[in-house]
């Protein structure tokens, strides 16, 4: 544990926790104090299960300890958060990090907008044409959470078509889907078929543990003349609305 005098030198700071058997890092956070150690103490006297829990269990089994790192410190806390987002982004991109990726159960606060990305990426957002409008036989998605960055068309539909919290659209007019990330449409799908699936309620839900009956669909990549309508449109202008951040879209 840190001392009086280090808590007040440190302030505000973003940290990592590292496995010593990889010396590769399984989470990162910010916080002060000794919020730092809090993670291990946590874990070996909760009887909670997580990814983050699970490997430090693992790790203080086998006669070893977490290693703790101090990224940077003596920062405001709205600094640290910007800091600790830009950690979790650049991880998140790097395959070999895949206990990272179990790790954090979300993201950094309010930086999606500013996050990792491509150069193309950053002119197709700042030059973006805004989308104002879409057919009723349209749904848009959000894959902020589920899409793997960099994979192609492949990997944004695996991000797409599983599992949502929708009314029931096998019998709806719903035909076509936009996949948007990050405020942009990436890539648009002509469903053949929707299904029902059970899907459990996300960490840090009052419901985490159950499961409830969602949606997806089997599909193919639209025809070129409707993906030309959709493909790099902002929808930013809408989300940037308060209350409108939900993961299905059916109008704008």
């Amino acid at each position: 544990m840190f001392d009086q005098k280090t808590v007040e030198s440190l302030k505000s700071y973003v940290y990592i926790l590292v496995d010593p058997d990889t010396n590769l890092p399984f989470y990162v956070g910010k916080g002060v104090g000794n919020r730092v150690f809090n993670h291990v103490e946590d874990a070996l006297k909760s009887s909670e299960n997580s990814d983050k829990f699970d490997k430090i269990r693992s790790i203080v089994s086998k006669g070893k300890q977490v290693e703790h790192y101090i990224v940077r410190h003596g920062m405001s806390d709205k600094m640290a958060v910007e800091i600790e987002s830009a950690f979790l982004d650049t991880f998140e991109f790097i395959p070999s990090l895949n206990d990272f990726k179990s790790g954090n159960v979300q993201g950094g606060i309010a930086t999606k907008d500013r996050g990792f990305m491509s150069v193309g990426e950053v002119r197709r957002r700042y030059n973006a044409e805004p989308l104002l409008s879409i057919p009723t036989n349209t749904v848009i998605i959000n894959i902020n959470r589920t899409y793997v960055r960099g994979a192609g068309s492949e990997s944004i539909y695996l991000a797409t078509k599983q599992t949502w919290r929708m009314d029931d659209p096998r019998h709806g007019p719903l035909k076509f889907v936009l996949s948007e990330y990050q405020g942009l449409i990436v890539e648009v799908f002509e469903v053949d078929h929707w299904y029902p699936s059970q899907r459990g309620y996300n960490p840090g839900s009052k419901k985490f543990g159950k499961t409830y009956t969602g949606y997806g669909f089997e599909g193919k990549v639209a025809q070129e003349s409707i993906r030309e309508k959709y493909i790099d449109k902002s929808i930013a202008h809408y989300k940037s609305v308060r209350g409108r951040a939900q993961s299905i879209i059916y109008k704008l």
